[in-house]
């Protein structure tokens, strides 16, 4: 494989574009971790997703690894998929905190991958019986790292308590 800024551009459109796919699995993610935990989370639109796409690629350093990790999980097959479960739930949850961003939500994302992979079937618009092992967790990890980023949640809407100020 070979990552270019042609590639990485390439990679940041097709992310873009799966906004259909990871904004649903963004929502439903929201609607069951809200209920989960007892809030309501705002849900994301298209838009959003897709303007923290952009801010996501801005970052040269970071979209770089956003692009190579996304293009090993379009890719990633392994026969009879089982021994290959490591590796694509790896690079799912590094895809995913490194969209989050800087601790805690990093952790976080990494943790929702784990959850929102639970629950991405290949069945999924997009992905499905001709795909890659790698695409549901591709769309896992995309959805938990965008849903993190994205404001939405109260918690993450005022000023941390626990800041210490001069």
């Amino acid at each position: 494989m070979r990552i270019t800024p042609a590639r990485v551009a390439d990679e940041h459109e097709w992310i873009r574009e799966r906004a259909p796919v990871v904004v649903a699995l963004i929502n439903d993610t929201r609607d069951a971790l809200g209920e989960i935990f007892e809030t309501e989370v705002a849900h994301v639109d298209r838009e959003q997703y897709r303007d923290h796409v952009d801010r996501v690629f801005a970052d040269g350093d970071l979209a770089v690894n956003v692009a190579a990790l996304v293009a090993l999980l379009r890719d990633l097959d392994v026969e009879d998929d089982y021994p290959g479960f490591v590796v694509d739930e790896l690079l799912g949850r590094e895809l995913a905190g490194m969209i989050a961003g800087t601790q805690p939500l990093r952790l976080l994302g990494e943790a929702t991958f784990h959850y929102a992979d639970v629950h991405t079937h290949p069945d999924t618009e997009g992905s499905g019986s001709g795909d890659p092992a790698g695409a549901d967790d591709l769309d896992a990890a995309l959805a938990a790292g965008f849903q993190t980023r994205i404001p939405g949640w109260e918690w993450r809407e005022s000023a941390s308590p626990f800041a210490v100020e001069d």
